[in-house]
């Protein structure tokens, strides 16, 4: 009954609506209330600012609010190991992947699909900091992102490869036919970068400043697909992480040049909630990182693009 009765109140927090967090809870609406007043009785204090519409929650709120997304997913988990036991992990294995890493997420998935093929992976898009608020509130099991630079917090880190960065460009441009580009060089074209609110962005800008010059995109977006539209269309260059030649690296009219005058590193790895023990489908990526040489695999990827 509790964990019932927490579901309802975190469906109410998170719709702010009694109406609707009793349509998606499939209630009615007198037994969502009759819940979450039970709790408020149980507990002792007020969860909600009522009035004739939900006003948000109290301070003591709040606080259960956390509480109860950490105890609902510890349920989950529980039933979804204790049901691994007896017919293989199934369920949802959420992921979220910073843009940058996007290339390598598929040597990932693969491996885990193989291992547990009742499993299901939903992969999101999103930006380092809104992995951090997703494994803080328990919407993602897992995420892949930068482990140096702007490290996330209570997290466990398992580093998987360095990316270094290319610029890419159409068959055709100016700068195609060199061997390598030096960063100086790469500032003085038509630029099309991610934006400022993505991390692999900020790294950009920081390398760019160590050398002292500026990136001045004249073109933004926070999707690299954005930004492999507009190098189709010719005229521009983007400065990308190496794994996309494994993307990329098998279509005639794109190359993809070293950045050099600095060649630079940068850790990208898994990282999970802190917590002990593991949710299975955490833990179960996790086993499968750690068998799994990802430094060789993106090797031997840009090497077979590149051939």
């Amino acid at each position: 009954m509790l964990v019932r009765h927490l579901s309802y109140f975190v469906t109410l927090a998170r719709l702010q609506h009694f109406a609707r967090a009793a349509e998606a809870c499939n209630v009615t609406q007198s037994t969502l209330s009759a819940a979450i007043r039970k709790l408020e009785e149980d507990l002792q204090v007020h969860l909600v600012v009522r009035s004739q519409r939900f006003l948000g929650l109290t301070v003591e709120g709040e606080h259960l609010l956390a509480w109860a997304r950490q105890i609902l997913t510890d349920y989950d988990s529980l039933r979804a190991d204790l049901s691994g036991l007896r017919s293989g992990l199934k369920g949802t294995l959420r992921l979220g992947v910073v843009p940058a890493a996007m290339g390598i997420v598929g040597f990932l998935t693969s491996r885990f699909c193989t291992a547990h093929p009742e499993a299901v992976v939903e992969i999101r898009s999103l930006s380092s900091r809104d992995i951090q608020n997703g494994l803080d509130s328990f919407e993602i099991e897992a995420g892949l992102t930068y482990l140096e630079n702007e490290p996330l917090d209570r997290v466990r880190r398992v580093p998987l490869y360095h990316e270094h960065y290319v610029l890419a460009m159409r068959a055709d441009h100016v700068l195609a036919q060199q061997e390598r580009v030096t960063w100086a060089e790469a500032v003085h074209h038509r630029l099309c970068l991610l934006s400022p609110d993505m991390q692999n962005r900020r790294i950009l800008d920081k390398l760019a400043a160590s050398i002292g010059v500026a990136l001045r995109p004249v073109i933004v977006s926070n999707s690299f697909l954005g930004i492999c539209a507009h190098l189709r269309q010719g005229g521009f260059a983007s400065i990308v992480p190496h794994t996309f030649r494994h993307l990329f690296g098998g279509t005639a009219d794109l190359v993809m040049l070293d950045l050099v005058e600095p060649a630079h590193r940068q850790a990208i790895g898994l990282v999970l909630s802190d917590r002990d023990p593991l949710p299975p489908m955490a833990a179960a990526l996790s086993r499968v990182v750690l068998d799994a040489d990802l430094e060789t695999s993106v090797w031997m990827g840009e090497a077979q693009a590149g051939a």
